[in-house]
């Protein structure tokens, strides 16, 4: 039995001589891994070339970077006041997941065009993609010992620096949920789920993008519920758990008014093919 989870000593990684971010490299680790599955899902469909994938992150990877930052900063502006230069210092944290998966998606359309994939298509191949990256990334709050929720004694409980804790309220030795580690494994199963869907029931090209933003935003109003971090508030409950709110109702209608169309079209194809059995 663990008695509690433990947090890395020091935020960044020592290989040999050199000294790497942990937070930028294990964001880099995400997306290795999301072009990896991309490509490969590209591949099951026999679209493109192998290189479409890395060419279409190119465009897509510094698009999100920019919109999840963006997305911190305008949402956590009082931060930020009188000390402009820190809104670049994307290492000590503070990327806004939903400006990233904006600022990524509108990249990698741009260049999905170029590369002559269609859009809809391209949205189901890098749906479970974006989860894996997703999975991988949270572990970069781990190492930055950030976004904690509230304390807790469960065995799994994470245990961060005395500094940390008091920093955050609460006395030395005070363990908490351990909110990264809840997100990371739910993008985990999320990617697995979608995946599966896929390959069993095929849904029509665009409908697994939708139901990657149900399932995501679904998973984060519930770890959001947990996180203590400074936020702002609205009606008594987090910014990020009215987007959540918000964008999971029109993913929803998109499934709900995409599955009518698609219906409409099988009924017409019915009918135009048998003419008697409409009848």
């Amino acid at each position: 039995m663990f008695a509690s989870l433990p947090s890395p000593s020091a935020g960044s990684l020592q290989l040999g001589p050199l000294r790497f971010n942990a937070y930028g490299m294990m964001i880099a680790l995400g997306v290795i891994a999301a072009v990896w599955l991309f490509r490969k899902r590209l591949a099951q469909r026999g679209l493109g070339n192998p290189d479409d994938a890395g060419a279409i992150a190119m465009w897509a990877v510094p698009f999100g970077i920019v919109g999840a930052r963006a997305y911190h900063v305008l949402t956590d502006w009082e931060r930020f006041q009188g000390r402009l230069f820190d809104v670049v210092k994307i290492w000590q944290g503070g990327l806004g997941i939903w400006g990233g998966v904006v600022g990524g998606v509108l990249g990698g359309i741009l260049a999905a065009r170029r590369r002559r994939i269609r859009i809809a298509v391209g949205l189901t191949c890098v749906a479970p993609a974006l989860a894996l990256a997703q999975s991988i990334g949270r572990w970069g709050n781990w190492f930055n010992q950030e976004l904690f929720g509230s304390p807790t004694t469960l065995p799994w409980a994470l245990r961060i620096s005395a500094a940390k804790a008091q920093e955050a309220g609460f006395p030395a030795g005070t363990t908490f949920h351990p909110t990264f580690l809840y997100e990371s494994l739910g993008c985990l199963v999320l990617a697995l789920a979608l995946i599966k869907i896929d390959q069993r029931w095929r849904p029509r090209d665009g409908r697994l993008f939708g139901m990657y933003v149900v399932g995501y935003t679904f998973l984060r109003f519930f770890v959001e519920s947990l996180r203590i971090d400074t936020a702002k508030h609205i009606g008594g409950m987090r910014l990020n758990q009215w987007t959540s709110i918000i964008v999971f109702a029109f993913a929803i209608m998109y499934l709900v008014i995409e599955s009518n169309i698609a219906r409409r079209s099988s009924l017409k194809a019915l009918r135009e093919a048998s003419p008697e059995a409409s009848k």
